[in-house]
């Protein structure tokens, strides 16, 4: 594992009005790694990324290599830090290759147009996630998977070294899911840094580390083929999750009640 950080939180707290959120979390992830983040509903997995992407204020430092990330110019911060939210809402109007292009914004001057580089990331990024036949379809005529890879490609087309992603797989076919899993897994090996929030256990596991969350607090934070992040899985979900190897992979299978 990499000594290098491409992003580190120390004593984070987020409250919504008097309700305590996020409680006094401190973590660091290594560069070029892929981390899952799990937990039960409510356990504040969406509200960290969202912290340390800083679209939720919050108390304590987050660091985005090195750089407090308070301090960054916010075109800076887009450039190396790439968000990808649940349930983006997206013009019905806009083609596809607009869309994808709008992840080149940070890279962009506001007067000048698309440069041969923004032009290249974009077909990149479209390839990655196999849209490049619909540069000109309407996002009116997207189904919701659909829309989930137009906007998978936004936020791949920003070459950020690290990339935040709130569910990423929601309304994904499992091959896509899949599809999903292998580029992010390829992106990781040329250095690319990967957070998610991932309710598919099983895709998940798959991750090199997972973050085990609950209530406000990070329970665990290890490695996903690890026993002891297993047992942290299974307790936070109360022992209604058992994970188990199967033909040579980690996979968690719900407990009936």
């Amino acid at each position: 594992m990499t000594d290098v950080q491409a992003l580190r939180a120390q004593h984070l707290r987020v409250s919504l009005g008097q309700r305590p959120v996020l409680r006094d979390v401190s973590l660091s992830f290594a560069a070029s790694r892929w981390i899952s983040m799990v937990g039960p509903n409510g356990a504040g997995k969406s509200t960290l990324l969202r912290a340390l992407a800083g679209l939720t204020p919050y108390q304590g430092d987050v660091w985005l290599q090195a750089q407090n990330m308070a301090q960054l110019p916010a075109k800076i911060r887009a450039q190396q830090l790439a968000w990808l939210g649940q349930d983006e809402a997206l013009s019905a109007d806009l083609r596809v290759m607009d869309v994808v292009m709008l992840g080149r914004l940070p890279h962009q001057d506001w007067t000048a147009m698309p440069s041969v580089q923004d032009q290249q990331a974009v077909a990149w990024a479209m390839r990655k996630t196999n849209i490049s036949d619909w540069s000109t379809r309407l996002v009116a005529q997207l189904s919701g998977g659909e829309r989930q890879r137009v906007l998978l490609a936004r936020a791949w087309a920003v070459q950020a070294q690290v990339l935040l992603m709130d569910e990423p797989l929601a309304n994904l076919d499992l091959p896509h899911q899949a599809d999903w899993v292998a580029q992010t897994q390829q992106q990781v090996r040329q250095g690319v840094t990967v957070i998610s929030v991932l309710h598919e256990l099983n895709m998940a596991l798959q991750a090199d580390e997972v973050v085990v969350m609950a209530q406000g607090q990070v329970v665990h934070h290890g490695a996903a083929s690890a026993h002891d992040t297993h047992q942290a899985i299974e307790s936070v979900f109360d022992g209604r999750v058992r994970v188990h190897e199967v033909a040579g992979q980690w996979v968690a299978l719900a407990v009936p009640a």
